[in-house]
């Protein structure tokens, strides 16, 4: 047998088609661009965009700077407009025109400057003429000074020595002799009275042009304010939602900023006026105005106001009390002014950072001097309003907005990354301190800890366990868990669970145990739920380690005393995993009870059926849900929806609304339409208003559908309503997925409505007592987003508001009473319903 296969023999060279023999001309070959071209062109388009990107902006900067004659007036005109639109809107609700109440608001605003300009002119023209009489003491006081500077000091020993060094050093052959030096005096040449005057207009001219340009602007803004957004609108695109919240933010953050920017400026103006009047400073009025006018300049226009006072306090005292005392004035209001007052009005209504705006005050300086440092603040503002709403400009909000360009967990894994392990703990007290009120109670302080678990530890470590096999590398993983344990270890001992006392065996608490299943991640959110459910109030313990594939030692303990088992996983398919853990467990303790806390859990883990498919009791995606999953399976009777406790002040509570008349069926439809309009705007099909009494839960104007009897026309019992929740915490509730929790998934009225979620936020009456709540439900899961609680709370707080003004008019006699006549009962009634009540 050959060593080798023989090679094959080589084909016959055929020449090429172009090329054969007879062909009168040859035919061109076709060339194929190989496959790693493009992978470069595709590697270098990241590049030429941020080139094309940044020949642009080199474009849009070099116009500005050169177009600053006609956008200086404009910009000034656009601010102005955002000042006084509010007027002209409010003049034109009054009857007036758009063009008459501009025309008033302008006229108003040019007489009060025209005046402002007249007196401050008289007062220049006082000043002037009494300068002459301070010259000699300002003579005198030069005198003091320079006999004070030139007089000896600490440094002449010094600069002695250094005389006689240089001395040394040169050497009297090194001197050169100082040249004579000429005197040469130039004199100006006399201009004629017509060139005079020539040179005087063209001074004074350039001023009153850009005034006369921008008071034209002004005009045609207010005129054409809604044509302006119109047009505006089509050059965002003709997206209608997205330019209407640009404009909207734009105008309230730059109309928000210029109304506390006049607040700040007459705190601080006025202060100084009365200030400076006490101590004597000629002219005190002048300066105090001139302080509040020059704080719209940022940084540089304080410094140059307290320029005058100081002065003038300087010529007119002999002494220097008048100096010194108009100096500690100053100090006084910048302290209180920079300290109190501006973070106060302001705090992040711009919502720029620091860096940001003393960067745009730098740019906006270089290309349009003064003026642009003085509109530096609202221009940033349009640019990081922009970079909101277009994705082409988002960078800017990255580069110039205070709110953090990262969320909380990737903060949270980051700083663990990197190992700050102190900036990570106080990020995550930070949280928690900023969900407690001032005088919290325990159960506050543990729903805040718990949602600091839900909303960032877990989501950290969910970012973890993404990134554990790729990016992250050895180093990073030790840091991630040294980290993570210092830091749970922390939060344990600054909010620790609360000590239970000793209780008769009988009636010995249910003990629970928490336990990773396989990787060191498992292992610290079980500590993470063990102390969540310490804080709840349930005697837990938990395992360092998570489980190993064989329970072997030390892992492997005796569990006899514990109940029930938390089982924490973060793998994304871990069923098999699962089934082989349960497996093991329920060989050597039959009667333990398993919940498995899935952090990666897939959707078709969450089914009805997937905790008996996995050999579990319960199943928990979150930190809350697994606290309620142990509450109902350690109740003494499980099952059924439970009713929310009853605090001990709801008696009171209970006759504040008996007492309020919210109650009276003549607000039936005020309610009804409150309702619709919630439904409507939120885009669920379910709202409704429950007034929770002693109970019963009284729902005037619900929009609910027929829940099959288990339900009357006009409201449930309270033990069946969620809104009962509500009202005992005294705070917003959101559920979620009702399926996933305890307390309301077995709630026959939910299921029969087919409710899967839940938003209710308190009705108070103008006392602060809750008497029920306003809240929305779908027949899906979803979740709520800030602005929309926000929007949420608006709308209860002006059915607050219809409410309570309508229960201080006593109704007729007769209304809401049915006559026996009518075939009806007599009585007040609540009023007609569109159906039963559910929640």
């Amino acid at each position: 047998m050959p060593d080798k296969f023989p090679e094959p023999a080589a084909a016959p060279s055929r020449p090429a088609p172009g090329l054969q023999p007879g062909n009168r001309r040859a035919e061109p070959q076709t060339t194929t661009v190989e496959a790693p071209v493009f992978a470069q062109l595709a590697a270098m388009l990241p590049a030429l965009r941020m080139l094309v990107g940044m020949l642009i902006a080199a474009l849009v900067i070099v116009a500005l700077f050169f177009g600053r004659d006609l956008l200086v007036p404009l910009a000034l005109a656009m601010l102005l407009g955002f000042l006084l639109d509010p007027a002209v809107s409010r003049l034109k609700r009054w009857g007036l025109s758009r063009m008459g109440a501009t025309l008033v608001v302008v006229a108003i605003t040019l007489c009060a400057l025209g005046g402002m300009g007249a007196y401050l002119t008289n007062q220049v023209s006082q000043l002037s003429a009494d300068l002459p009489t301070y010259q000699s003491t300002i003579r005198t006081k030069l005198r003091e000074l320079h006999k004070y500077v030139s007089g000896p000091s600490v440094w002449d020993g010094a600069r002695k020595t250094y005389d006689a060094v240089e001395k040394e050093i040169v050497g009297p052959s090194g001197r050169q002799p100082a040249p004579r030096v000429q005197r040469v005096e130039i004199q100006p040449t006399e201009l004629k009275p017509l060139a005079q005057f020539t040179a005087w207009l063209d001074r004074v001219s350039e001023p009153v042009l850009m005034a006369g340009i921008v008071l034209l602007f002004v005009v045609l803004i207010l005129l054409d304010r809604d044509d302006l957004r119109d047009r505006l609108i089509r050059l965002m695109g003709g997206n209608l939602h997205l330019a209407t919240n640009a404009l909207d933010e734009a105008s309230q953050r730059i109309g928000r900023y210029l109304r506390m920017q006049f607040i700040v400026n007459a705190s601080y103006g006025v202060p100084m006026a009365v200030g400076l009047w006490f101590i004597g400073v000629p002219g005190a009025i002048l300066w105090g105005v001139v302080a509040a006018i020059m704080r719209f300049v940022p940084y540089v226009g304080p410094m140059i106001s307290a320029l005058f006072p100081l002065a003038l306090a300087f010529a007119v005292d002999p002494g220097w009390n008048m100096f010194l005392w108009t100096l500690g004035l100053i100090l006084l209001l910048e302290l209180i002014s920079n300290n109190v007052i501006e973070p106060w009005l302001y705090g992040t209504s711009t919502g720029l950072s620091t860096i940001s705006i003393i960067v745009s005050a730098t740019f906006w300086t270089a290309l349009w001097g003064p003026v642009g440092l003085m509109l530096s603040t609202p221009l940033t503002v349009c640019l990081l309003v922009l970079g909101r709403y277009l994705p082409a400009l988002q960078f800017m909000e990255v580069l110039l907005g205070n709110a953090p360009v990262l969320d909380a967990p990737h903060r949270l894994y980051q700083r663990l990354l990197g190992g700050d392990v102190e900036e990570a703990i106080e990020l995550c007290t930070d949280t928690v301190e900023a969900l407690v009120p001032a005088k919290s109670t325990p159960g506050q302080v543990s729903d805040a800890v718990t949602r600091l678990y839900d909303d960032v530890v877990m989501p950290a470590l969910r970012v973890a366990t993404s990134h554990h096999t790729g990016a992250a590398t050895a180093a990073h993983r030790l840091r991630l868990a040294q980290g993570m344990d210092l830091l749970l270890g922390e939060l344990a001992e600054q909010y620790p669970a609360r000590a239970a006392e000793p209780a008769p065996a009988p009636a010995r608490r249910a003990r629970v145990h928490c336990v990773g299943a396989r990787w060191e991640v498992d292992a610290l959110a079980a500590t993470a739920m063990a102390h969540a459910l310490a804080l709840g109030g349930q005697a837990v313990s938990h395992s360092p380690h998570a489980l190993t594939a064989r329970m072997q030692a030390p892992e492997e303990r005796n569990w006899q005393d514990t109940e029930l088992l938390c089982l924490s996983v973060f793998t994304p398919q871990p069923q098999a995993q699962v089934r082989q853990i349960c497996r093991r467990l329920r060989r050597r303790w039959p009667g333990l009870r398993i919940v498995l806390a899935l952090w990666n859990a897939p959707p078709e883990l969450l089914a009805e059926n997937a905790a008996q498919q996995l050999g579990v009791d319960a199943i928990a995606t979150s930190v809350r849900e697994l606290l309620l999953r142990c509450d109902a399976l350690l109740a003494p009777t499980p099952g059924g929806p439970r009713a929310a406790p009853v605090g001990e002040g709801d008696a009171a509570r209970v006759v504040a609304l008996k007492a309020s008349g919210w109650l009276e069926p003549s607000h039936t439809e005020d309610i009804h339409e409150m309702v619709v309009q919630a439904a409507n705007a939120f885009h669920v099909p379910f709202a409704q208003v429950s007034l929770v009494d002693a109970d019963w839960v009284h729902t005037p104007g619900t929009l609910l559908p027929p829940a099959g009897g288990a339900g009357e026309a006009n409201g449930l019992e309270r033990a069946l309503s969620v809104c009962s929740y509500v009202v005992h915490q005294d705070n917003d509730l959101q559920v979620e997925d009702i399926a996933r929790d305890p307390r309301f998934a077995d709630n026959p009225m939910l299921q029969a409505a087919q409710v899967r979620f839940y938003a209710g936020v308190p009705l108070r009456d103008r006392h602060g007592m809750v008497l029920g709540s306003f809240c929305i439900m779908d027949t899906q899961p979803r979740s709520l987003a800030a602005s929309e609680f926000a929007l949420l709370h608006d709308m209860a707080r002006q059915l607050q508001a219809t409410l309570s003004t309508s229960a201080e008019v006593p109704p007729p006699p007769d209304s809401g009473t049915r006559h026996e006549a009518d075939g009806q009962p007599s009585g007040p009634l609540l009023g007609p319903s569109p159906g039963p009540a559910l929640v």
